[in-house]
């Protein structure tokens, strides 16, 4: 990374915050029972959180059902730099990306469950310290932080097509909000633009943005029990894009008589996913699955942004390109879990994901960190008649990036994350 921040680059590393427990832009999953057993819930969805992982497993529902979910992510990040200036050893901030579910299942036929799910299928970002990345920004504490938040709308249907076969579908309505702070770093534009030019380089000190959109796509499920221990499942979703509108400022441009902010468009694009799995009961207490995900994050090779204001798209295209590269690699993540009953009403979970960074070595920056890493879950459900509570815990450990550059070497960052959370969920 330079001193000299390309602001393109930086809108970029704002809209693709990419963190643990994640996958590209989106949570690896929600629901306590769900994340208890790796997020291999695919082909069993028989709880509230049906309308995430498949909505065909709410056809199985013969009671109104009604849950809420709710976690907690907690990352940690380092970063070093050995450099021919002064080095960098930074930590980030304690911070929270707190997410949440809440599901309603009512059956209105033997065979149709409607419902509807409200939750946050993205909650993610960074915030560093701003004392700790001084050698990046001139010897200034500036601000350095992302944040990305989806909340999600989904109404479905789910119809229980035979004893053996179940079909769901959802159409979920995403509501985005996105936050960003960082130094822009030095610039020639200023005197680009004075009479006469002047070739002198300024800081144009702190940036900011915030941005809020509207998308819209659907969900599909299917699941197949050809026999009483044996489930089989698969879950579509469609690509989905997110029109951001918002406003961005530098703090440093009024001082040469430009403009110190500007309204901006951009969209972003989450692509199709696709998720298969399996589960299979070898003893009555003991239930056993494993899924794969398959994200197509190749289709997010750029990312469009125009600037309303003339200036700031001169500076875009002075100092950057107005469609960012990033490059990103389609993923498979495998997940496995396992649950174990005592008795009817007490239950233990355990699970493991591996799940590998979209983005190459060469896109990594403090700001959109992207991590292959291994998940390990454990989980406990007791049930009280109607009620049932799930508590969960998901440590997610980051595998170290390092690269060298042609300025900074030894440039390592490593990340690690806890992730606590809950459920409670009635039928009636």
């Amino acid at each position: 990374m330079t001193k000299k921040n390309l602001l393109v680059l930086a809108f970029t590393a704002l809209l693709l915050p990419t963190l643990a427990s994640a996958n590209g832009l989106s949570l690896n999953g929600l629901g306590t029972r769900a994340q208890g057993m790796g997020g291999a819930f695919v082909s069993i969805a028989d709880d509230f959180s049906a309308v995430f992982w498949n909505p065909a497993g709410a056809a199985g529902f013969r009671q109104t059902t009604f849950g809420f979910y709710a976690s907690d992510l907690m990352p940690r990040m380092t970063y070093s730099v050995e450099s021919e200036g002064p080095d960098v050893n930074a930590k980030t901030k304690i911070s929270h990306y707190l997410s949440f579910l809440a599901g309603y299942y009512k059956p209105v036929s033997d065979r149709l469950v409607l419902g509807i799910g409200i939750g946050t299928p993205s909650a993610q970002g960074v915030m560093w310290n701003g004392s700790d990345l001084t050698a990046l920004s001139n010897g200034t504490a500036y601000d350095w932080s992302s944040r990305l938040y989806v909340f999600s709308f989904s109404p479905m249907a789910a119809v229980k097509i035979s004893d053996a076969i179940s079909f769901g579908a959802a159409l979920n309505i995403h509501y985005g909000n996105i936050g960003f702070k960082m130094p822009y770093g030095m610039s020639y534009f200023p005197g680009s633009v004075q009479d006469p030019p002047q070739n002198v380089s300024v800081d144009l000190g702190q940036f900011e943005e915030t941005a809020n959109g509207w998308g819209v796509g659907a969900t599909f499920g299917l699941l197949v029990k050809p026999m009483k221990r044996l489930a089989l499942g698969l879950t579509v979703r469609t690509p989905l894009t997110i029109v951001f509108d918002g406003t961005a400022s530098l703090s440093n441009m009024p001082f040469y008589g430009l403009p110190g902010s500007s309204a901006l468009e951009c969209r972003i694009t989450w692509p199709l996913g696709i998720a298969g799995g399996v589960s299979f009961r070898p003893i009555d207490r003991l239930l056993l699955s494993a899924d794969v995900l398959w994200t197509r994050w190749s289709k997010l090779y750029a990312v469009p942004l125009d600037f309303e204001d003339p200036v700031w798209a001169d500076l875009c295209q002075l100092e950057g390109k107005p469609y960012p590269i990033l490059d990103w690699r389609n993923t498979a993540q495998i997940r496995f879990g396992m649950e174990y009953r005592f008795n009817p009403s007490t239950a233990v979970r355990a699970g493991y994901s591996y799940d590998p960074a979209p983005g190459p070595d060469w896109a990594l920056d403090v700001l959109k960190p992207t991590f292959t890493g291994d998940a390990f879950t454990v989980g406990l459900g007791k049930t009280f008649g109607g009620l049932q509570l799930d508590f969960g815990l998901e440590y997610f450990a980051g595998h170290k990036r390092a690269r060298d550059m042609p300025i900074f070497v030894n440039y390592v960052m490593t990340m690690h994350a806890v992730v606590p959370s809950v459920s409670a969920s009635y039928k009636f």
